[in-house]
């Protein structure tokens, strides 16, 4: 099976380096295509890849094409891959806010799956949900899920609205986590802790709390009420919280994504 990744940028190059680890690949290099020359030079020099500046060499013969430019490149990339391209050929879509709609209508194809990556796939620890057309079929649907598996998990969804929703959670969610551990950092920092001693608290508690949910089938609320022992110091913390409406506040943030991502997809 020949694979073909179209943008070698962050979200790109990240599902490439997994997939290029994949049995399914067999005998076949992973394939890239980037218009960047310096990232060409680099990755040619990966034995992992084979390396492309011009679609005429490698889309038509490609089985599955992934797509990782930015959205607002989609438009000029579609017309220019449109003539190189076959019926049986599957898109992948990375890219947030692009229908599957507009992707067989611009691209005069049917075989379209659109999924949201999200940044941890850098480390393994991807979740990436997906959604299709109806042209595909399973066997498609299982080889490219086995292929999104190689940087962490993937969870198929019935509905681009879901697609949408997993933005606001997952796509943008690690975000979030960034934001409450700069707050924490500061508050360290504040505190009087060195800059190496603040990394180690904040990162080893959000690490530790992290395994402790996985690891039980405890609730994080469940967690909380562990923890948060009456007039304790963290009851004052989980107070302070509530009385600012923390919680309401990140599930606004969550939907804000969420409706711009609804929004992306209009245009």
């Amino acid at each position: 099976m020949k694979v073909l990744v179209i943008g070698a940028g962050n979200m790109g190059l990240t599902y490439a380096e997994g997939m290029a680890t994949s049995p399914m690949l067999s005998k076949h290099k992973l394939r890239i295509f980037d218009i960047d020359p310096k990232i060409m030079e680099t990755l040619g020099k990966d034995e992992r890849f084979y390396v492309y500046n011009d679609l005429e060499d490698c889309l038509p013969k490609a089985d599955i094409v992934f797509i990782a430019v930015k959205p607002y490149h989609s438009d000029a990339l579609f017309e220019k891959m449109k003539s190189k391209i076959h019926n049986q050929q599957l898109f992948v879509s990375l890219m947030a806010g692009v229908t599957i709609e507009s992707i067989q209508e611009k691209l005069e194809t049917k075989k379209v799956i659109r999924t949201m990556p999200n940044l941890p796939a850098q480390v393994g620890k991807g979740v990436t949900s997906y959604t299709e057309s109806k042209e595909v079929s399973r066997v498609e649907l299982l080889m490219v899920r086995n292929l999104l598996d190689t940087t962490g998990a993937s969870i198929h969804v019935a509905t681009e609205k879901f697609i949408d929703a997993s933005t606001g959670i997952s796509g943008s969610g690690p975000a979030y986590v960034f934001y409450f551990m700069q707050s924490m950092l500061e508050a360290a920092l504040k505190m009087g802790f060195s800059d190496y001693d603040s990394k180690i608290l904040v990162s080893n508690t959000f690490e530790g709390a992290i395994e402790l949910f996985k690891q039980n089938s405890f609730s994080p609320k469940s967690w909380i009420d562990k923890v948060a022992s009456k007039g304790g110091t963290t009851q004052a913390a989980i107070d302070s919280m509530e009385d600012n409406n923390i919680k309401e506040l990140i599930k606004d943030a969550a939907y804000a994504a969420f409706d711009r991502a609804v929004e992306l997809g209009k245009k």
